[in-house]
């Protein structure tokens, strides 16, 4: 019975990993620095709601941060700048402001946002996240289906709400209240069917 020499086996192995890819001066691109400015928006919008300053800003400087994931995807798109930088950057800067928002919000009763709620939603997101990083680490397709992106869509409009409902000028308009309250709720609703669906979506795919 003839012996394998491990160190062949060792070699076998490596090469038919995938190739960590690099992260050079070429990832540092209009839709990266986009993505950074991102990050950087978040620490000021969670320095604003720390500080209780004017809530339509905070509201403004969020739909900003939050409208600059849309563009720099477009950009990385259309003109072939996607980059490995980008790719974890990207949803990094995501998770940092939707799930800092929520938790920043709990802070403030008037924002309409229960510690429960901001829990279910950073937990969905750090465990999906996670999921997402282990199943395409072994070459699994785990790239976003329409749920997600409704759950996307619901977080932002939440978090604006929860933003403007602590003006005065929004607080004292009971309809805005009771439509912010509903959207919480739907937005709690849909991360959580979300956070179902792709973790079956998972199973499938350890599975096959």
């Amino acid at each position: 019975m003839p012996v394998t020499d491990p160190t062949v086996e060792i070699a076998n192995a490596t090469s038919s990993a995938r190739p960590l890819p690099r992260i050079d001066r070429h990832s540092l691109n209009v839709p990266n620095f986009i993505t950074l400015t991102r990050l950087v928006l978040a620490v000021v919008l969670f320095a604003m709601i720390s500080l209780g300053s004017s809530w339509v800003a905070a509201a403004i400087m969020f739909v900003v941060a939050a409208a600059t994931d849309a563009l720099d995807g477009y950009i990385a798109r259309k003109y072939g700048l996607v980059t490995t930088l980008g790719r974890i950057l990207d949803p990094f800067a995501d998770k940092i402001i939707i799930c800092g928002a929520f938790l920043f919000l709990v802070a403030k009763p008037e924002s309409g946002v229960n510690p429960w709620m901001a829990l279910i939603v950073f937990g969905r997101e750090m465990f999906i996240t996670s999921l997402r990083a282990f199943l395409e680490q072994h070459g699994r397709d785990f790239s976003a289906v329409w749920s997600g992106k409704i759950k996307m869509v619901l977080q932002c409009v939440a978090v604006t709400g929860s933003l403007l409902s602590m003006d005065s000028r929004f607080a004292e308009v009971s309809q805005f209240i009771l439509a912010r309250d509903v959207i919480l709720w739907a937005t709690v609703a849909v991360t959580v069917y979300s956070g179902v669906e792709y973790t079956y979506r998972a199973y499938r795919m350890l599975r096959a």
